[in-house]
C-alpha cells in the first residue's frame, strides 16, 4: 500500500452521506496471496446502514431533480478520475483480491467503461406518445428513477460489479448504497473517494463497509426507504435476498450463479477454440460468473483438443498477483480452494481422470494449480456445481442435439459459448441454448455496450447497454383529457 501514488485513495471507513464514519469494531482485510492483513477497516453497524438509506433518501429529490446533462457531466468527471488513478486502483484490487495487476488494469477500465456508457446514455431516457382511443385524449408515456436503490457485490470483481450498477443508477436518477464484500472493500471506498472528488453530491453514492451480513443485508432489503435492491452472488443467497425483499414488493434484480458450457464443435477452428476456452475459463484463476465450467468437445476431435488445450494450460504462470509474469494468482481464501478439490477429488472417485493439476500449489492455501480433467461426465460433481475455480472438466458429446441437451441440463442459464464455422448451426444452437448471454467463436463476452444477464435460476434483470437503465425507471402513463376543439 505504501507505493500508491496517491494515498488518499486508500480508506478505512464507511463513506456516507460525503462523510467517512467510523465505528469502534474493525475488520481486517487480507492479501489472499500471502495471508498477511493489508489494513484494519472499520465494522460499519446496521444502524450505520440505515443511516446511509435515510441520506439516500434526502439526497434523491435533489440529485433526480438535475438535467440528464446535469448528471451526465459529474459521472463523466468519476470516470475521467478512475482512468487518472487506474494504476492505483487497480494495485489496490490486486492486493486485496488477488487477480494478476494486468487483470486489475483491465477490470477498472471495464469498470469505468460502464460509467462512461452511462453517463452518455443517461441522456437519451425517451418516452413515448401513444394514439389514443378518442379524439378527445392525448396518451403520453414518460420514465422517472425508482428512487433509492441498494446493492450488496461480491469479491471478484470488487470494481466494477459496483460501477455498472452504480454508473446506471445514477444516470436514471437514482440514489445509491453498496454493501461491498468484506473481503474487498477498498475497491469500493477508493471509488467512493473519487465519486466526491467527482462533485456527486453527498448522498448520492455511499459504501456501507460490514461484516455483519444478515444485520446489514436486512436493512438494504427491508428498510421501506429502498425502492430498487441489486444483487452479484450466488444463487442461494439471491433466493434468501429476493425474499426478504417481497415484504416492500421492491424492485429486484439479480445476477446471480453460471454453469457455462463451453461446446466445441468437431468444425470448429481448433486452436482458436482452445484459446478461447482458455481466457473464459482462467480468468480471474475461474473465479467468474461467466467463466466455462464445462467443456464439451465432439468426440471425432476429443483427443485432439484435450491434447491442445492441456498444453497451452500446463504454460499458465501461477503467482503472486503482483509479479510480472503471472497469469493466475490466489484463490479468494484456503476455503475456496478447499472447495473446488472436493469436487475435483469425488470427481476422480466417480471415474473422472486427472490430466494435469488436481492438487494445491507451492506457493500457499490459497493457490491451487490450473487443472484439466477428461472423461467427465454430465453427472459428476465437478460438472454439475459451478467450480469457481481454476479447473477444466472436459465431456464428450455425440451430435448437435446431444451438445444442446447437456448445456441446457443445468438450473442455471447465464453465459453459454461455442465453436462452429457452420452458420446454419450457429443460429440453431443459439437459438436453442437456454442462457442469457452466448459466446460465438469467442470467450469473453462482457462489455458495457452488452446487455449482461441471465436466464433460469442465473437472475433476472440486464445490466449495461441501453437495457441497462430499464431496471432503474418506473414507466408512467399519463392520459389527458378534454383536448377536442
Amino acid at each position: 500500500m505504501q507505493n500508491l501514488n496517491d494515498a488518499k485513495l486508500l480508506k478505512t471507513a464507511s463513506y456516507i452521506d460525503g462523510c467517512w464514519v467510523e465505528s469502534d469494531a474493525q475488520l481486517s482485510v487480507c492479501n489472499p496471496a500471502g495471508g498477511d492483513v493489508l489494513v484494519d477497516i472499520s465494522d460499519a453497524s446496521p444502524a450505520q446502514a440505515e443511516e446511509a438509506v435515510l441520506a439516500a433518501s434526502k439526497a434523491l429529490a435533489a440529485w433526480s431533480g438535475k438535467t440528464a446533462q446535469q448528471r451526465s457531466v459529474l459521472l463523466r468527471a468519476w470516470y475521467d478520475l478512475m482512468i487518472k488513478h487506474q494504476d492505483d486502483l487497480a494495485r489496490i484490487l490486486t492486493l486485496e483480491q488477488g487477480k494478476p495487476l494486468a487483470e486489475a488494469k483491465g477490470e477498472i477500465a471495464y469498470g469505468a467503461s460502464f460509467i462512461e456508457w452511462f453517463a452518455e446514455e443517461g441522456k437519451r431516457i425517451y418516452g413515448d406518445v401513444i394514439p389514443a382511443p378518442g379524439i378527445d385524449k392525448r396518451i403520453l408515456v414518460i420514465k422517472q428513477p425508482v428512487g433509492v436503490v441498494s446493492a450488496i457485490t461480491p469479491w471478484n470483481f470488487p470494481n466494477a460489479m459496483i460501477a455498472r450498477k452504480a454508473a446506471a443508477a445514477l444516470a436514471a436518477g437514482c440514489t445509491f448504497v453498496v454493501r461491498p464484500a468484506t473481503q474487498t472493500p477498498l475497491s469500493a471506498l477508493a471509488m467512493a473517494e473519487l465519486a466526491a472528488r467527482a462533485g456527486i453530491p453527498a448522498g448520492v453514492f455511499n459504501v456501507v463497509v460490514g461484516s455483519d451480513a444478515n444485520g446489514l443485508g436486512k436493512v438494504l432489503t427491508e428498510h421501506p426507504a429502498v425502492a430498487k435492491f441489486t444483487f452479484t452472488g450466488s444463487t442461494a443467497v439471491g433466493k434468501k435476498l429476493i425474499a426478504q425483499c417481497a415484504s416492500t414488493v421492491k424492485k429486484v434484480s439479480m445476477e446471480l450463479g453460471g454453469n457455462a458450457p463451453f461446446i466445441v464443435f468437431e468444425d470448429a477452428d481448433l486452436n482458436a477454440a482452445v484459446q478461447g476456452a482458455l481466457v473464459s475459463k482462467y480468468r480471474n484463476a475461474g473465479q467468474t460468473c461467466v467463466c466455462t465450467n464445462r467443456i464439451l468437445v465432439h468426440q471425432d476431435i476429443y483427443p485432439q483438443f484435450c491434447e491442445k488445450y492441456t498444453q497451452a494450460v500446463a504454460e499458465l504462470k501461477l503467482g503472486s498477483g503482483l509479479d510480472q509474469d503471472t497469469q493466475i494468482g490466489p484463490m479468494i481464501s484456503a476455503k475456496a480452494a478447499q472447495d473446488v478439490d472436493a469436487l475435483v477429488q469425488q470427481s476422480i472417485a466417480q471415474g473422472a481422470k486427472l490430466v494435469l493439476g488436481g492438487s494445491y500449489a507451492k506457493q500457499g492455501d490459497n493457490f491451487y494449480l490450473p487443472t484439466v480433467m477428461t472423461d467427465v461426465t454430465n453427472d459428476m460433481p465437478i460438472a454439475c456445481n459451478e467450480i469457481f475455480g481454476p479447473v477444466s472438466p472436459i465431456i464428450r458429446f455425440s451430435d448437435e442435439q446431444h451438445a444442446i441437451k447437456l448445456a441446457n441440463d443445468t438450473q442455471y442459464g447465464l453465459a453459454a459459448y461455442f465453436y462452429s464455422r457452420d452458420i446454419g448451426r450457429i443460429f440453431r444452437v443459439a437459438e436453442a441454448l437456454d442462457y442469457g448471454m452466448i459466446g460465438i467463436n469467442e470467450g469473453l463476452i462482457s462489455n458495457a455496450t452488452a446487455p449482461f444477464g441471465g436466464m433460469k435460476q442465473s437472475g433476472n434483470g440486464r445490466e449495461g447497454s441501453h437495457y441497462g437503465l430499464d431496471d432503474y425507471l418506473e414507466i408512467k402513463y399519463l392520459c389527458l383529457g378534454g383536448m377536442e376543439q
